[in-house]
């Protein structure tokens, strides 16, 4: 028998509600759809499956070590998964069904590790999640192609789920839109973040927002949008919900940001204290110390940035000049404000249960994490 994943959300909850318990209820039902819609080995059905029937042969050990292999060995290595959690909590709070949520929580979480794979690319990192970055074990021409088929692959369950009629046709012609929305957002949002710390200008405090929302926001807002959409949620709904995720997807990168160059934990996570100073990163840190230390500091911070050191004095130099200024604390007051005002505004357009006092926690867990 089918295991449904359906759940009343009013129900009483055993315990208080903390980010621990979510993460326990929901982590492991995202897992599930990935290892579900994704297999490690290519089968001939599978093959059919994503690409359609084969004119002439498959060769499927080469399409599981060209794809599935750098896809899983990224995948494998954890994560916080929290962009399908989002979804599913928002399936929850809007009254949509879980089983048909899955596969858009799957999406969510394949299409921001296929990120991930071409951004360590793109900024000659290292070390993803404590190990070398896939494009260092496959190839930089592998790990392109892998990345880049993440962003693909998750359609094919939406092609499954025309076939089986499961929802409307203009409900899954709304979905194929969002997608293709938000992830050309996605690119406009990394590619101003790349052109930045190439040296190729500096953006004013709106503009970095701007750049955030596309390049990290516009994943979470993706899962919410779909979430909303699939649960049957109005479009004013949609919009609100899409907002909401946009805002705690710009504090999480705040955070994440902010525990680059302060995290002890994270640190030793990415085994590197201030990479994003290496990398030359502009962030709100960066613009706020710009914006408001003596000429000579500002100068100084923006000559080491632009050398992409990886000297430990140089680095510690950098984010001392930041602290000095005051500008960590601006940066984790933005983040806060984000959320605050965000829950604000989305509040009023949840139902009151127990997924909606969920969501509110979760959000406040993105700005106060410490890893």
């Amino acid at each position: 028998m089918k295991r449904s994943l359906d759940t009343d959300s009013s129900a009483p909850q055993d315990g208080p509600i903390t980010i621990d318990t979510i993460f326990k209820e929901y982590r492991p039902m995202c897992q599930e759809a990935i290892e579900k819609f994704l297999p490690r080995t290519f089968t001939t059905e599978k093959l059919i499956h994503f690409f359609g029937e084969a004119r002439y042969a498959y060769d499927q050990e080469s399409a599981t070590d060209s794809l599935l292999k750098p896809m899983w060995d990224l995948l494998d290595r954890g994560g916080k998964r929290w962009r399908p959690v989002l979804v599913m909590l928002f399936v929850e709070a809007l009254g949509g069904n879980k089983d048909v949520a899955l596969p858009m929580a799957y999406l969510c979480e394949l299409v921001h590790n296929g990120t991930l794979c071409v951004d360590d690319i793109e900024d000659d990192s290292k070390l993803r999640r404590g190990k070398d970055c896939v494009h260092l074990i496959y190839g930089v021409d592998v790990a392109i192609n892998a990345g880049n088929a993440m962003y693909y692959f998750p359609l094919a369950e939406l092609r499954e789920m025309r076939r089986k009629n499961v929802l409307p046709a203009e409900t899954l012609l709304r979905a194929y839109e969002l997608y293709g929305e938000e992830l050309t957002n996605l690119h406009l949002g990394q590619g101003l973040d790349i052109w930045w710390h190439s040296n190729h200008g500096t953006p004013k405090e709106d503009t970095y927002l701007q750049m955030c929302a596309y390049k990290t926001g516009v994943l979470a807002r993706l899962s919410a949008r779909l979430a909303a959409l699939l649960s049957g949620a109005s479009e004013e709904t949609i919009k609100h919900v899409g907002v909401f995720a946009e805002s705690i997807g710009v504090a999480f990168q705040i955070q994440d940001d902010l525990l680059n160059l302060t995290g002890e934990e994270f640190a030793a996570k990415i085994a590197v204290v201030g990479e994003d100073i290496h990398e030359g990163k502009r962030t709100i840190m960066v613009l706020h110390t710009f914006d408001n230390a003596p000429k000579e500091e500002a100068d100084r911070l923006l000559e080491i940035l632009k050398l992409h050191t990886n000297d430990e004095a140089l680095i510690k130099e950098a984010i001392a000049i930041m602290k000095k200024n005051g500008s960590f604390e601006y940066a984790a007051s933005v983040a806060k404000k984000l959320v605050v005002d965000a829950w604000a505004n989305v509040e009023q357009h949840l139902p009151d249960n127990a997924a909606k006092t969920k969501l509110k926690v979760f959000a406040d867990y993105l700005i106060s994490r410490d890893i």
